[in-house]
């Protein structure tokens, strides 16, 4: 819930980074909320990010960017990129659908391990093979597994150890989480977003901090369609 000052700061900055294609100066946010201070201003924006609605991008004057909106300002209700992993046990028995009947599987080639937390060496080999549900793969396409190190992205519901599977593709939208290839040395599993001419690689977890790298160093090699959990 936010206050109403924090509600007419960030419609303000929202209108004016669609208009402008820049964000507003303190100045002219503290003059649009009547404010006496920019010491209100900092405030407001400390709170608005803290909520997840705005984000300071590094290095950069007048360095804003909207990440949503409430509903009140257009926003939707949940992100639509935001991920919800449905969780598939990953035991010795074939998956099963909620009804108990056997899921149709695919197999799927496991590359090795992804960080999710400190970048590690880029992952190129196949350890082995294992069989997903096939509901996972129907966007089409290629796809692989990759085995959790971390605990980077445990507020996207992926935890040290699980299997993700990614979609190959070498886009990505603002939002989605990747395996993302950093000067083609380091692979990570990251969420995704374009700052400027910059792509900050987002943690799922306040311990750690955005990633920041030159869009010319950082090769999406794919998008998180899945998860299986082995208890």
């Amino acid at each position: 819930m936010l206050t109403k000052k924090q509600l007419d700061l960030l419609d303000f900055i929202n209108t004016r980074i669609s208009r402008d294609g820049v964000p507003p100066s303190f100045d002219e946010m503290k003059q649009a909320l009547d404010l006496r201070s920019k010491s209100g201003i900092h405030r407001l924006i400390t709170a608005l990010e803290e909520r997840g609605f705005i984000r300071r991008l590094a290095h950069k004057a007048r360095a804003l960017e909207i990440v949503k909106l409430p509903e009140s300002l257009g926003g939707a209700p949940t992100a639509t990129n935001a991920f919800h992993p449905r969780v598939i046990d990953g035991g010795s028995n074939a998956p099963r659908d909620t009804d108990g009947a056997p899921m149709h599987v695919v197999e799927v080639p496991v590359m090795g391990r992804i960080a999710a937390g400190v970048p590690i060496e880029a992952i190129s080999h196949v350890s082995h093979r294992m069989a997903v549900p096939g509901q996972m793969l129907r966007q089409g396409g290629d796809h692989y597994a990759l085995e959790v190190k971390g605990d980077s992205m445990i507020d996207a519901g992926i935890n040290d150890g699980d299997v993700v599977v990614i979609r190959e593709t070498d886009t990505a939208d603002n939002g989605d989480i990747v395996v993302a290839l950093i000067e083609g040395q380091e692979a990570t599993l990251k969420r995704f977003r374009r700052a400027g001419g910059a792509i900050a690689l987002e943690a799922a977890n306040p311990a750690y901090e955005t990633r920041v790298v030159p869009e010319d160093k950082v090769q999406v090699q794919g998008r998180l369609v899945g998860l299986i959990r082995t208890y």
